[in-house]
């Protein structure tokens, strides 16, 4: 759990002057690095007449309560010749999605139908009740009737009579009889339900757990309606984007569930349409191309809410945490056409612009997100689980997921024995250092999956519409010429990066977090420093 702290003067973290007052600590060698959840930090005078001292800084929010945040202000105050810049960040607005903003929705109303404790026992019982019962899978013709979200608020459902086109492993695909013609054949199916067994169902099941079956039919079901397609208009597509697929927790709720809801394991997927005729055009290639990691990604949030609601008897993992996993499910089925790269990064692509657009402002986004309907947000969650999986191993996923009924926080101080602010805060440096030119990042700072400048310099290279504007997404401000002077607000789990450049024999500098005006900075938000020294 991270210290919760008043704002006191605290002990210096690296120095050779406290920021207060109180003992004092040799400076930082080279490669070293610190941090602490406290309210100010001093870096020690440059003690070479020769060489100058560079420090990448990281003042950040370690709170685990997702959507955290409190206003803040960074000043610094400097002795002899050390100075700073003042912090000019070019922060982005946050992008969001309609695909974002339904999937936040969709979140939430599994929290809202979830068991509270009083309903455990009955729930379980339900689940007992049921075991016995074993039924077929579909064939081929057969028909299901389909209660289907048509909004991205669900205000409303769309009854779907489809029949079972291919039954294949452990996918029934079920086609919408409205679909626009020509959209799909048995090849295209055929080749989908293999994607699905291969690429999808194998890679989540061995990295997350498995999924429910609660209508007793061993197969999680597909139906592709153009339904899906209908829910964001033609018009809003170039500028809001749109639905490519999605699970509704509410079908597999174990429990009385007073919402129109489609009992058993399934995805709603869009159709192709390369006319328009229902919203935008999706040529067939194109949904071919989506399906996958859409599936990869909800097929996550549908075996996360199993394991935890009904396995578990307890709450949904949360918001933020469950789309972390869903998001490095995408990369994972990618990783299987290795040494292939271009399908792997088709895989991949979503989950590295998402990261950009969290490295690009970082202080304008949450780690620990309370609604995921921004990308940036999304984006941290993808580079933070892929920095765990890479420190802690490929089976933390699975114990984040299964037989556990602890969720954010809590699930990843029990699986990596390691508090959130050490986690956040080697995160966080491992975002500028882990392959850093001529630096030897220490193997805590690391990812180890992915040379990510390197990635970045080449999407960059390619980029011909602005994806990618920068070789690589993450500029920390640098110092230079006049105090530190921020004020903005500090998001959970996120925060701004600084890189501190001392010249030969520069004095001690100090930064402080406090609040704007007479205002208390909040303690809960959990302000941490957390340092390396680079040269």
């Amino acid at each position: 759990m991270p210290h919760r702290h008043t704002l006191a003067p605290f002990a210096l973290l690296i120095s050779c002057a406290a920021c207060s007052g109180g003992p004092t600590q040799a400076p930082l060698p080279v490669g070293g690095y610190r941090f602490a959840t406290l309210p100010c930090l001093t870096l020690a005078a440059n003690s070479s007449t020769t060489d100058s001292a560079e420090y990448l800084i990281v003042a950040q929010s370690a709170a685990g309560t997702p959507g955290y945040h409190s206003a803040f202000q960074l000043r610094s105050s400097a002795a002899g010749a050390a100075t700073f810049a003042q912090l000019q960040p070019a922060l982005a607005g946050a992008r969001s999605s309609v695909a974002a903003q339904f999937d936040a929705f969709l979140r939430e109303s599994g929290r809202s139908v979830a068991a509270p404790a009083a309903r455990a026992a009955a729930m379980a019982a339900s689940v007992a009740g049921a075991e016995g019962v074993v039924t077929a899978p579909p064939v081929v013709g057969d028909s299901r009737t389909f209660m289907v979200c048509a909004t991205v608020t669900c205000s409303s459902f769309a009854t779907v009579t489809a029949p079972a086109r291919i039954v294949s492993g452990h996918v029934a695909i079920y086609v919408d009889p409205a679909a626009p013609p020509g959209g799909v054949d048995s090849a295209y199916l055929d080749s989908l339900g293999q994607i699905f067994d291969q690429r999808v169902y194998a890679v989540d099941t061995s990295a997350f757990g498995h999924e429910s079956d609660i209508d007793h039919n061993q197969v999680v079901a597909v139906l592709m309606t153009g339904v899906v397609n209908a829910m964001v208009k033609s018009e809003e597509c170039q500028t809001a984007g749109y639905v490519a697929g999605f699970f509704y927790p509410g079908d597999i709720f174990p429990g009385p569930n007073p919402f129109p809801h489609t009992p058993g394991e399934v995805m709603y997927t869009l159709v192709p349409d390369p006319d328009g005729t229902l919203s935008c055009p999706h040529t067939r290639a194109r949904v071919k191309e989506l399906l996958p990691p859409t599936l990869l990604h909800e097929l996550e949030h549908m075996i996360s809410y199993n394991q935890h609601v009904i396995v578990q008897a307890s709450r949904p993992e949360q918001t933020w945490l469950d789309e972390a996993l869903a998001k490095y499910a995408e990369e994972l089925g990618g990783r299987t056409f290795l040494p292939d790269s271009t399908p792997f990064l088709s895989y991949a692509d979503g989950d590295l612009y998402d990261a950009s657009v969290y490295l690009e402002a970082p202080g304008d986004h949450y780690l620990v997100t309370p609604t995921d309907q921004d990308l940036g947000d999304v984006g941290a969650g993808w580079l933070f689980m892929r920095y765990v999986v890479d420190q802690f191993g490929s089976s933390i996923p699975r114990a984040l997921v299964t037989g556990t009924n602890a969720t954010g926080r809590d699930n990843l101080t029990l699986h990596t024995g390691m508090s959130f602010a050490t986690l956040t805060a080697r995160w966080a440096l491992a975002n500028w250092v882990s392959d850093l030119p001529a630096f030897n990042a220490p193997p805590d700072l690391t990812y180890r999956s992915w040379p990510f400048r390197a990635t970045y310099a080449s999407l960059h290279a390619q980029d011909t519409v602005g994806r990618f504007p920068l070789p690589f997404p993450l500029v920390p401000v640098v110092t230079a010429g006049s105090p530190v002077s921020l004020s903005g607000v500090l998001r959970a789990g996120s925060g701004v990066y600084v890189r501190c450049l001392q010249p030969p024999g520069g004095g001690a500098v100090t930064l402080a977090f406090s609040a704007p005006g007479p205002v208390v900075l909040d303690p809960l938000v959990v302000p941490q420093f957390a340092v390396v020294r680079i040269r």
